[in-house]
């Protein structure tokens, strides 16, 4: 349901204006310190993609530079890092979803040259190929009327294959802004993705998956003549939750497989949910990561292996302990797999044998957030799988590139973008504690200029999902509340990842209890390692945080002051008003016209008499995942009861919010609506 936050904003960002649009409301006076705070907290240079060449002798990833978007090459080591020439006509272009050709010699890239922030414009997205060892511009191999994303090669380096929306107004994703809701609803205006070919050497473009299927993953065949791919019939943003597994030829008009259908399966993913497909590479088998997951990109659960022509499904990792994200094979017997355990990442080697594959001891562990720019936790490899190569950072330390041998030693920094940045915050500690027989585990954020003799205001920021967990990231103005006096606490409560299966569903059907409660101990085990006020507790979310912001204080009095993005008021009325529903039949085990009272017993909606906390509501007035009446509806029983709140919406937002101006906008008013409920200093 809910993307994680450091995909979308940074912890709680999103921003909205008192029952009104944010472009014509008045907006809070602005504060020079609050102002000079966020600056300094956004300093760091991002990297996005980052790719290892197949011979492990170059890297190649992408940041901006002084505001454009640029490509950089370099050794494998990082030295002689420079800017790919990529002309005057791109060089305002975004450039994305670079690709290695098998031989390292070419580069493939997106060139995205629109800047619609509506999502209401066609997109024209065009491939170019880049001759990493020449001096001629980037080649234009095709010019595309809508969307790409994820382009991969044939071994063979013949063909590029890519996820492709033909006609695209939007970004394919439930997170992006939705389409204006006006005509014939559910009939007119949907957008299908397909798995797309394209002939490097001719240019031409085939359509392989049929218009009746919303592709979402796909994978080539090691000889290239089948793809293996997730998909449902459209419309693609509602219906990920109940994808199958296809195997097809790489023809166009060929007919699809349906190789694992969820619903029907029996065993540990019957009704769960299915990303990564990888075929083995001799190309008897498709692996894939199944599990309970809330939303596409936020992947984890356990790996499971099915015959390429269909047959018995085998879940290779029943019962591990930690939840599997990322995976690549090594060998026909052997798999490279990223993992989160208990707030930690692992790059771990799997030994496969029949229908079980047994965990290696991990090449290293690190507290830190990786990732390859297309999957979080998701490495890049070479073709020997001896090198490796993926952005890092930390609560630490900011973002940089880090590649070197897979080994037992985590790869170093091979950049040094953001080396002089430091936190502007205190320092970070992994919290852990038992609650009701479980073992949780959270992050604690220390104030600024910590002094162990005074006592501190704290804030709980709950994150999405409900299927995901807090890893430790450079959080950026995420870290504002640390930077400017609190604590911030980031718990990883039940239904989290980092502890395996069981763990994840162990709040199914019983939202905002059980997770409230390994919350609140968590809370209270925090208050027992350092001076925290407990008169002085704030709380923040965003999304299924968000719904948590609102839940909360309809339980306990305990938080002083709150802040709730795009959150969740109402489970009844949300069930028929957001365009994500098929999300909530595996969290809530039935629909609500089947079970009405399971989503009426987390619904603040019907505790809201008891809420108290002054409450600042921020939602995007385009959200499909989170309704704008969501919050609405929690504003206006709050200000009917006479609880202090303010309701900010802004215009052309989606979950996930696409205007600097509007994330800057949301920042202060979060900071400031703290500062005037929850002061840092009494």
């Amino acid at each position: 349901m809910l993307k994680p936050v450091h995909l979308l904003l940074p912890l709680l960002a999103a921003a909205f204006v008192p029952t009104a649009f944010a472009d014509t409301s008045p907006t809070p006076a602005t504060d020079p310190r609050i102002e000079h705070l966020l600056k300094q907290l956004d300093q760091v240079q991002h990297i996005g993609d980052v790719a290892i060449s197949p011979d492990g002798r170059q890297l190649a990833w992408t940041m901006s530079v002084k505001d454009k978007p640029v490509i950089e090459l370099a050794d494998a080591n990082g030295r002689n890092a420079h800017v790919l020439d990529v002309g005057a006509k791109l060089a305002e272009c975004s450039k994305r979803d670079i690709a290695w050709s098998p031989d390292s010699r070419q580069l493939a890239f997106i060139a995205d040259c629109s800047h619609d922030l509506t999502n209401t414009q066609p997109m024209h997205n065009d491939v170019y190929l880049a001759d990493v060892g020449g001096k001629a511009a980037p080649r234009e191999v095709a010019s595309l009327t809508g969307y790409a994303r994820a382009m991969a090669w044939t071994n063979n380096g013949k063909s590029l294959g890519f996820l492709f929306v033909p006609g695209a107004t939007r970004h394919a994703s439930a997170t992006a802004a939705g389409k204006e809701q006006v005509g014939v609803i559910g009939e007119e205006g949907i957008e299908v993705q397909h798995v797309a070919s394209l002939d490097v050497a001719s240019g031409t473009l085939h359509e392989l998956t049929p218009a009746s299927l919303y592709a979402y993953e796909f994978n080539w065949s090691p000889d290239g003549a089948r793809i293996a791919y997730t998909a449902a019939p459209p419309p693609g943003d509602n219906n990920w939750w109940i994808n199958k597994l296809y195997v097809q030829d790489a023809k166009p008009g060929a007919t699809p497989r349906v190789v694992v259908d969820p619903s029907t399966v029996k065993g540990s993913l019957h009704g769960l949910q299915m990303a990564l497909p990888r075929w083995s590479p001799d190309g008897s088998r498709v692996a894939f990561i199944g599990g309970l997951m809330s939303d596409q990109g936020a992947t984890g659960g356990d790996i499971y292996s099915v015959p390429a022509n269909g047959g018995a499904l085998s879940n290779l990792t029943p019962g591990v302990d930690v939840t599997l994200s990322w995976f690549s094979w090594t060998g026909p017997q052997s798999l490279l797999v990223s993992q989160n355990a208990k707030g930690k990442v692992q790059l771990a080697a799997y030994t496969v044998s029949g229908d079980r594959a047994k965990a290696q001891t991990p090449y290293f562990t690190v507290p830190a957030m990786i990732g390859n720019g297309r999957a979080v936790l998701g490495v890049s490899l070479s073709a020997d799988h001896r090198m490796v190569a993926f952005s890092q950072s930390s609560f630490e330390h900011a973002p940089e590139v880090h590649a070197g041998p897979l080994g037992h030693t985590p790869p170093p920094a091979v950049t040094a973008f953001n080396a002089a940045l430091k936190p502007s915050w205190g320092k970070a500690v992994s919290v852990e504690w038992t609650n009701e027989g479980r073992h949780v585990q959270g992050w604690l954020l220390y104030p600024a200029n910590y002094d162990p003799h005074k006592t501190y205001p704290m804030i709980v920021s709950v994150h999405g999902g409900p299927a995901w967990g807090v890893l430790s990231s450079w959080p950026g103005t995420g870290a504002m509340y640390a930077a400017t006096g609190y604590f911030e606490f980031m718990p990883n409560p039940r239904g989290s990842y980092g502890q395996g299966e069981a763990f994840v569903q162990a709040n199914r059907r019983d939202f905002g209890y059980g997770d409230l409660r390994d919350i609140l101990a968590g809370v209270d085990a925090v208050e027992k390692m350092v001076p925290v006020d407990d008169h002085r507790l704030g709380l923040t979310g965003w999304s299924y945080g968000g719904f948590m912001t609102m839940f909360t204080p309809t339980q306990t009095q305990r938080f002083r002051a709150a802040v709730a993005g795009a959150g969740l008021s109402d489970w009844q009325s949300y069930y028929g008003e957001n365009r994500i529903d098929q999300w909530m039949i595996p969290f809530f085990g039935a629909s609500l016209y089947d079970d009405p009272a399971v989503y009426a017993k987390s619904s603040a909606i019907n505790f809201v008499k008891q809420a108290k906390t002054p409450t600042l509501i921020v939602v995007g007035d385009r959200d499909e995942e989170c309704p704008a009446p969501q919050s609405f509806e929690y504003w206006h029983a709050l200000k009917t009861l006479g609880v202090p709140t303010q309701l900010v919406v802004y215009p052309n937002e989606g979950h996930h919010f696409a205007n600097p101006k509007h994330v800057r906008d949301v920042l202060q008013r979060s900071l400031d609506w703290f500062a005037k409920y929850l002061p840092a200093s009494k």
